[in-house]
This record gives structure tokens, C-alpha cells and sequence, in this order.
């Protein structure tokens, strides 16, 4: 793909782009007219970049409950949140990778619902039989997975990006709680976490709801 092709299979302005990947605008200009020619690294590194967000640009909203789907275990009929994770991952397959409230429970950052019914995650197609799963696309990036008591999960950074990418249908009661927990623990910071520009003004919004949690 040229990078034009690229630009608008995301559907983005050219500084909607230049964002998202940190690429200066006049760049982008420059690239798209021709005035110079991109590395053939940047164009193959920005391609495999591109493919895997339209990849996961899914979830615009949440699955109805289908009585022909197949039903997953339920929270309510565990202890802990780690043994009903793990009873999940049996049923959807190794390979799922769990996100934003589940990757939270695995991280231990937040305890979860006792009545959780969605499930939020990366993986095959085949992982929507189940009711309640609610994919945010078919890959992540290895850079983003952690693995932990056999559950594989994605980071806290992806974990945030994946929140304010999805902020419109998610209860973002999980992710306020972590990001305090986060802060507090921290010495009163939010340094290590990494916002991408296009999500920097939601950030800060909701780094001052996590500071008044624990408060409020």
C-alpha cells in the first residue's frame, strides 16, 4: 500500500495520521505528493502497523444475547476472579488474549463484578459462539501481552489506549479504579503510561476522575 492507500483505508486526515503515528504533518504532505519518498523500512514497518489497527477496529457495539451462542461460566459461581478467568480461557482457547476489565483482573488492578457478563479480548473470530464476548480484534501485538498464572493479557498501556479507544460502550468504573490504584501507588504520578496524542485530552480527564476516587 501507498501511503495515501494507508491514510484512507483508516479513513484519517492527514493529521489524524501524522498522530497517530508520530509522523510530522509536513511529512505526510511531503510523502503524498511525491516530494520525497519514504524508507523502505518506514513504508513496510507503517503497513504492518496499519493492517493490524483495521484489523481491530471492530467493536462499535456490544453484542445482544443470541440464544443460539453458547454460554460461557459464569462470575457469580467463582471465588476469585483468576479461577473464573481460567474457566473462561478453557472454553474460548489458549490463544485469547483477555483486555480492559479481564486484563485488569489479571493484572490485579481491579476486582471485577460479581455478575461480569462481558468478556473483553483479542482472538480468533470463532471466540464470538460464546455469548457475552465482545472481540477488539483478531491480534494484538506481542509487545502488549503479559502473561501471568497461565492467562495471557494485554499491558496496562494497551489497557488504557483500549479504554478511551472504547470509552463510548464500556463501564469505565474498571479502568478509573485501576488508573487510581495506579497513581496512588505510584507516588502521586502517572508516569510510565503512555497516551497517544489523539487520546491525550480524554486522558487527562480521566487521570483527574481516578485522583478523586479513592477521595470521593
Amino acid at each position: 500500500m501507498t501511503i495515501r492507500e494507508m491514510r484512507t483505508r483508516l479513513g484519517d486526515t492527514q493529521s489524524q495520521f501524522a498522530a497517530r503515528y508520530h509522523i510530522p504533518f509536513r511529512t505526510i504532505q511531503n510523502w503524498e505528493t511525491d516530494m520525497r519518498r519514504p524508507p523502505v523500512y518506514m513504508v513496510e514497518l507503517l503497513e504492518s502497523r496499519v493492517r493490524s489497527d483495521l484489523a481491530n477496529r471492530k467493536t462499535m457495539v456490544l453484542p445482544k444475547y443470541d440464544i443460539q451462542k453458547s454460554e460461557l461460566p459464569k462470575r457469580s459461581d467463582f471465588v476469585g476472579a483468576v479461577s473464573w478467568l481460567k474457566a473462561v480461557q478453557e472454553y474460548v482457547g489458549e490463544s485469547f488474549v483477555f483486555a480492559l476489565d479481564e486484563a485488569l483482573m489479571c493484572q490485579g488492578s481491579f476486582r471485577g463484578r460479581s455478575e461480569e457478563y462481558l468478556v473483553w479480548g483479542y482472538g480468533d473470530d470463532s471466540a464470538s459462539r460464546f455469548n457475552g464476548v465482545v472481540l477488539l480484534g483478531n491480534q494484538v501485538s506481542a509487545y502488549n501481552i503479559e502473561e501471568k498464572n497461565g492467562l495471557r493479557y494485554t499491558d496496562f498501556n494497551r489497557t488504557v489506549a483500549d479504554a478511551l479507544a472504547n470509552e463510548a460502550i464500556l463501564d469505565m468504573q474498571g479502568i478509573t479504579e485501576a488508573l487510581s490504584r495506579y497513581y496512588y501507588s505510584n507516588g502521586a504520578s502517572f508516569n510510565g503510561i503512555f497516551v497517544i496524542p489523539e487520546y491525550q485530552e480524554r486522558f487527562e480527564k480521566l487521570a483527574d476522575d481516578a485522583i478523586d476516587y479513592y477521595e470521593s
